[in-house]
């Protein structure tokens, strides 16, 4: 019998090239509450961030932009569903009463270090999205998730390989039975599993999970951690990432274990 030739290890994504953990800006750093505006992100640039975190719908006449409710309602002077409304219309609202909400373009033309981890909220935000990377060249500054697997699924085929993914909800179920010794498929392709601590009190997160994840060349990065000792549990677990919106405090626990970069 011949003797096994070693596997290859996949080359990480260009998207990943950065010393671990990553440390990610949740919304830009939604504690203030002038999340995913153009602000959130200059303020967590000056706070050393590269990796943000932030979401996408499409206006009425299909423009994109960072915002992550369906609707103004919640953290803006104005009232409606983005989808329902045009980029005029929206471009009026100021998120706390100040802060304009941003197109995604703006973001990738303002903050040109900066890596996105966009998560598509809306299926009509889908070719848009994959559009504006293809024509920004921007495959190495972008991650797109969803909830929704099949969405991502269909952005991958619209894209092709070089658009980097992470896992959503199936996926993610997927990589959790996996990592229980249950031998289920995986979508192909994704570069992490995004994903909470705990879900609905069942925990998602422990060794097995980030072990098996690593097994299999994908990074773990958890949402969304504000509390510092939840921080420094989860990077003992050896996770590759932590979504926060307290910036000030991640940044502090990196700083303390040396691995603030």
């Amino acid at each position: 019998m011949s003797a096994r030739v070693p596997q290859p290890v996949p080359r990480p994504h260009p998207y990943l090239d950065h010393p671990l953990p990553l440390p990610f800006a949740h919304r830009g750093g939604a504690a203030d509450g002038l999340e995913n505006t153009a602000a959130a992100f200059r303020r967590a640039t000056a706070a050393g961030y590269r990796y943000f975190e932030t979401d996408v719908h499409t206006t009425a006449d299909g423009r994109l932009v960072a915002f992550h409710d369906a609707t103004l309602d919640r953290v803006t002077d104005a009232r409606g569903r983005i989808g329902e409304l045009p980029w005029s219309a929206v471009a009026e609202a100021r998120v706390g009463g100040t802060e304009p909400l941003p197109l995604f373009e703006e973001l990738l033309e303002e903050f040109p270090h900066a890596r996105w981890n966009v998560d598509l909220k809306a299926e009509s935000a889908l070719r848009p999205l994959v559009d504006l990377v293809r024509r920004t060249g921007a495959w190495d500054r972008v991650c797109v998730g969803s909830f929704d697997e099949g969405r991502v699924a269909r952005a991958v085929r619209l894209a092709g390989p070089r658009l980097a993914t992470s896992y959503g909800v199936r996926g993610v179920l997927a990589l959790r039975l996996r990592s229980l010794g249950v031998p289920v498929p995986l979508r192909p392709g994704a570069v992490a599993a995004q994903v909470p601590e705990t879900q609905g009190g069942v925990r998602v997160v422990d060794r097995r999970f980030v072990a098996t994840a690593h097994r299999l060349g994908l990074q773990v990065h958890v949402w969304t951690v504000n509390a510092p000792d939840r921080m420094a549990r989860l990077l003992d677990l050896g996770v590759d990432g932590i979504m926060t919106d307290h910036l000030q405090t991640l940044r502090g626990v990196l700083t303390e274990r040396g691995a603030w970069v």
